[in-house]
Formats: structure tokens, C-alpha cells, sequence
């Protein structure tokens, strides 16, 4: 990924309701979930969350299907995967690293 498009996800994901959304969706996995699933799911009235779904869309985060009169929205695991590597690419110094628990909510590695 190119730095403007790191800036342009880590952007779109620096905002509480975005942030939530795009986790639902990685959480609902390839199936997606429709707006007004989203919608309920985050308590967020459809016009708040499509002003917010639109600046994940235009970061490339996640994807939009249209499926009859719904919209089926998808995280986009390339786009994070890439956004992930990106921000460790230099993690360790180049060495290798054992990740912990997530449970542990401690650092990455015991380097970091």
C-alpha cells in the first residue's frame, strides 16, 4: 500500500462509529451485513451510518454489493492485511517477534 492510502484508512478508522463498523463487519466475515443490520447492530440511525460507511468506501476498507433493494456491506481482509503489514513491517527491528494473547492486551512483542 502507498502512504497516501495508509493515511487515507488509518484516517477513515480514527473515528469511534467507523471504527465500530468496520469491526462488525470483520467480525460478520465474506457474508457481509446489510446497512440496516449495521444500522441496528450500532444503534446508529441508516443516514448517520451511510456518512460514515461512505468515508470506509472511500478509504477502500470495506466493499459495497447492492443485492435487490439492500445494501451488503464487506470488510475489505486484503486492504486491513495490508494496512496491518504496513504498520509492522519494522516491528522488532527486523528480528522476529512471538505475538502474545490477545487476551493479554500487552505489547506486541517483548521488544516493542
Amino acid at each position: 500500500m502507498e502512504e497516501q492510502d495508509i493515511v487515507r484508512a488509518l484516517a477513515a478508522l480514527a473515528q469511534p462509529t467507523r471504527l465500530q463498523a468496520f469491526r462488525a463487519l470483520v467480525v460478520a466475515g465474506p457474508d457481509g451485513l446489510t446497512a440496516g443490520s449495521l444500522a441496528e447492530a450500532l444503534g446508529q440511525p441508516a443516514s448517520t451510518l451511510s456518512f460514515h460507511l461512505k468515508e470506509l468506501l472511500h478509504a477502500a476498507l470495506v466493499s459495497q454489493e447492492r443485492d435487490g433493494r439492500s445494501l451488503i456491506y464487506r470488510a475489505s481482509f486484503e486492504r486491513m492485511n495490508g494496512l496491518m503489514a504496513y504498520l509492522t513491517e519494522n516491528c522488532c527491528a527486523g528480528q522476529a517477534c512471538a505475538p502474545k494473547p490477545a487476551k493479554s492486551r500487552g505489547k506486541a512483542c517483548p521488544t516493542c
